[in-house]
């Protein structure tokens, strides 16, 4: 894979270009506080009383009667639960300089972040793992990762890699996942959970772009879950082989660094005994 850098015996490390801050930073702050507010579906009474400040002054706030402290702006965001890319757009907007930094992940400041996401990801095999972006771009993936990609095509890994649409594209893994509509149905509505949260312009792209992908019907002859199933499992092809496995999300607690907050790591875990043992044995033949 072209788009792969190797730092030590870990993981597989994936490189490209950070995105800048939005262009929602020239917009009045007011307007920005008011949207988020609107978004996360409060009333001026709501937000006031959860961030323990008058609605009058709330009200002048988001009019442009009276600007906001930079107290203020971090205590309304905090509450509305704003990213902490967008908190510093905020802030931007107000004349204030940004509150949370955003290094690269080869920054010395990140070392500590970086080995727990090797470690993390070295100990899931030989289950397959990765770490993604807030745009589903890859970020670092295991060994067991790797294997399962046999036969996608190149352009497809091509930096940056986009996890959904490898999954979903008819070049990548979708003609291999034997459940794709129900598959396809999860990673969509994951999709727009994080649009609901997040507001993002470019996820919203990236939906649209997948949702005209070529896919198969639940009517195709697919079986559905049934209820009594824990969660969607994501079954693979790989060799003639069927592999069940289920997604699991980490994120780092309490994050202060953009990067970090953005970044969340997918495990793969089998769903049955044959899948398990069908994952040692891979790992096994290729020592």
């Amino acid at each position: 894979m072209t788009a792969v850098a190797r730092h030590g015996t870990g993981a597989h490390w994936h490189h490209h270009a950070m995105n800048a801050l939005p262009s929602d930073t020239i917009r009045p702050v007011g307007d920005l506080l008011r949207e988020w507010r609107r978004h996360r579906r409060l009333s001026q009474l709501d937000l006031a009383s959860g961030a323990e400040i008058s609605t009058r002054h709330l009200s002048f706030v988001e009019s442009g009667r009276s600007q906001p402290s930079r107290d203020m702006i971090l205590r309304l965001t905090e509450y509305l639960d704003v990213p902490l890319r967008e908190r510093n757009a905020v802030l931007v907007a107000a004349g204030f300089a940004p509150a949370f930094k955003e290094r690269p992940l080869a920054d010395p400041a990140l070392a500590t972040a970086r080995a727990t996401i090797d470690l993390l990801l070295q100990g899931l095999e030989p289950y397959p793992a990765l770490a993604v972006d807030r745009h589903w771009q890859l970020v670092a993936s295991n060994q067991a990762t790797l294997r399962l990609l046999a036969g996608v095509s190149p352009e497809l890994l091509q930096p940056p890699v986009n996890v959904l649409r490898l999954s979903l594209h008819p070049a990548g893994l979708a003609p291999r996942i034997r459940n794709l509509p129900q598959w396809r149905a999860h990673l969509l509505h994951r999709l727009r959970q994080q649009i609901d949260a997040s507001h993002d312009p470019q996820l919203i792209v990236l939906l649209r772009e997948l949702q005209v992908l070529p896919a198969p019907s639940l009517d195709a002859g697919a079986e559905v879950a049934t209820p009594a199933a824990i969660a969607v499992p994501m079954q693979l092809e790989v060799d003639g082989v069927v592999l069940s496995m289920l997604s699991t999300t980490t994120v780092f607690g309490s994050p202060v660094d953009i990067t970090l907050a953005e970044l969340a790591l997918e495990a793969f875990v089998p769903a049955d005994a044959e899948t398990a043992e069908q994952l040692r044995r891979m790992a096994l033949s290729c020592r």
